[in-house]
């Protein structure tokens, strides 16, 4: 069982009979009354999202959910194709499970599955991820490498702003949990 001081974004709970993911979570003590925790909940199953109220020190239930390390191999019209890294096993997921997890991912990368009542129900991706600038504005007199910077597209779609010296077919490392630029990958 949980306790309200081990909650935490992305941790898994079991409430009213149904596994959630916390999607956020605020611990409050307030100067008068009773500390409580403020979490907003994600069902595994459906998506739907709930905002509870837990007074401190309540218990939740651990869900009955399994996470495996897999790996991504390919999109097939609206499935993601995974591979178990341990077994081999191909997994079909639907677009609505990976989420915004496609953003981050080529070809191989590594990653998590999350399985509920052996159904595919999430995937986490590293916190970091390498990819490619596919398309950016080009360098401008005057330009420094501090302060500011310009959009590019990555491979695989996603937009974020990095320093003006980055050019197109460049790789930069990515925080996947704030879709911002960490540093230039050297070759």
């Amino acid at each position: 069982m949980y306790s309200t001081t081990d909650f935490r974004k992305g941790l898994k709970i079991e409430y009213t009979g149904k596994a959630f993911t916390i999607v956020e979570c605020q611990h409050v003590a307030p100067g008068k009354g009773a500390a409580f925790v403020k979490a907003r909940l994600k069902n595994l199953e459906t998506g739907q999202v709930l905002d509870v109220t837990f007074k401190s020190g309540d218990m939740v239930d651990v869900p009955d959910v399994e996470t495996r390390d897999m790996q991504f191999l390919y999109q097939e019209g609206e499935h993601y194709v995974f591979m178990d890294n341990k077994t081999y096993d191909q997994v079909r997921v639907g677009e609505k499970e990976v989420g915004d997890a496609k953003m981050y991912m080529i070809d191989n990368c590594p990653l998590s599955v999350t399985f509920y009542n052996n159904k595919a129900v999430a995937i986490e991706m590293p916190n970091f991820v390498e990819l490619d600038i596919s398309e950016t504005q080009p360098n401008i007199k005057g330009d420094t490498s501090s302060g500011g910077g310009k959009p590019a597209t990555l491979e695989t779609g996603l937009t974020v702003t990095v320093p003006f010296h980055l050019n197109a077919g460049e790789k930069i490392k990515i925080d996947t949990r704030t879709n911002q630029y960490i540093e230039k990958v050297k070759s």
